[in-house]
């Protein structure tokens, strides 16, 4: 059996996400297992696709050999209704969502209706679906997919060196995530106004062109905080600079509205940092009660309160600081991931 791979990603392959990060390593281990993958890339402009980036992705799908195995990201999968039903029975297609399009923060009601009925349409032309946590599984219950059908397949993780913290008596708080509406910067800066009684520094590591306007209003409001001094955006940076960012720091805050999963945490906890952010995705999971804080989504009261506990209670440090070094001992390695993704993968193609 011929172990061959077409994997559809829409836009940038290098660009620094989440998302985009699971689907080059998954690519890569695939290939170390004895896969041959050929990534396609589609048009960025998913998953809100130009008339143009339709037809393209049309022709990728129409001059794909009969019967080959195709992975889609859902990032474009989702918006590809059309082209889904139009290929099923000649192609097996695959679905990869980091979780649906729909629930994506900043877009208004009819867009996310509109998306939805895509996906649903979309994911019923799948022989399987992959999702990177349980509670996407759960997302997924509305759409019409049957349990059988979905496979969990949890992103990997490289364990770092643990992380050294600030050199003095200040805090490094540290996010990675780019500045868009579902990744509750504005609530963090709001949160953080209430706390200039304390040393701290925030550093953000993520994107700032995705969603501009966003970021202008984040800018404008650490301005009108009075924090420019403390807040740092780095924009996206590599690898390497990602991992000097973390052995600096003392706490990782992500105050994200949704997540499908939260590479970014388990990397956080890899290298033994603490971890305040929102019970939402596999968060809850990764973090337990023992490696951080955990509160509600746009809740920035709560929010407010976890930073200083854990800035001010030397014993609550030294027990989420330990929580985080255990839990790090528990994370998955990409190998795992794509082990398990491989053996799902042969399943359809048998």
């Amino acid at each position: 059996m011929s172990l061959s791979l077409a994997f559809l990603i829409p836009g940038d392959l290098d660009s620094r996400t989440g998302g985009y990060g699971y689907d080059r390593r998954i690519a890569s281990e695939l290939r170390t297992l004895g896969w041959h993958v050929d990534v396609h890339r589609l048009d960025d402009s998913y998953p809100q696709p130009t008339v143009d980036a339709r037809r393209h992705s049309a022709n990728v799908l129409a001059r794909l050999p009969s019967h080959q195995l195709t992975l889609v990201d859902g990032l474009a999968f989702g918006a590809m209704a059309d082209e889904a039903e139009r290929e099923q029975h000649r192609l097996p297609l695959v679905a990869l969502v980091h979780h649906p399009l729909a629930l994506e923060t900043g877009i208004d009601a009819e867009r996310a209706r509109t998306l939805e009925i895509s996906e649903r349409r979309a994911l019923a032309c799948a022989r399987l679906t992959f999702v990177t946590s349980r509670a996407t599984v759960r997302s997924l219950a509305s759409y019409g997919v049957s349990r059988d059908r979905i496979v969990v397949v949890e992103p990997g993780t490289d364990r770092g060196p643990l992380a050294e913290g600030a050199a003095d008596d200040s805090f490094n708080l540290l996010c990675v995530a780019s500045v868009t509406p579902r990744k509750g910067y504005e609530t963090l800066v709001q949160a953080l106004a209430r706390l200039t009684d304390l040393s701290w520094q925030l550093t953000c590591v993520g994107s700032l062109e995705r969603a501009p306007d966003t970021a202008a209003r984040v800018r404008d409001a650490v301005d009108a905080a009075g924090l420019s001094a403390r807040v740092t955006f780095l924009g996206e940076l590599g690898e390497a600079a990602v991992a000097s960012c973390y052995a600096s720091a003392d706490l990782f805050v992500l105050p994200t509205f949704h997540e499908g999963y939260g590479m970014v945490v388990a990397e956080a906890i890899a290298r033994g940092i603490p971890v305040v952010s929102t019970a939402t995705g596999a968060i809850p999971e990764l973090v337990g009660d023992e490696a951080g804080l955990l509160v509600p989504a746009a809740d920035v009261d709560a929010l407010a309160a976890a930073l200083r506990r854990v800035m001010t209670d030397a014993m609550l440090l030294t027990s989420v600081k330990e929580g985080a070094r255990r839990r790090r001992d528990t994370l998955p390695s990409w190998r795992d991931a794509a082990t398990r993704m491989a053996a799902a993968l042969a399943d359809v193609r048998g």
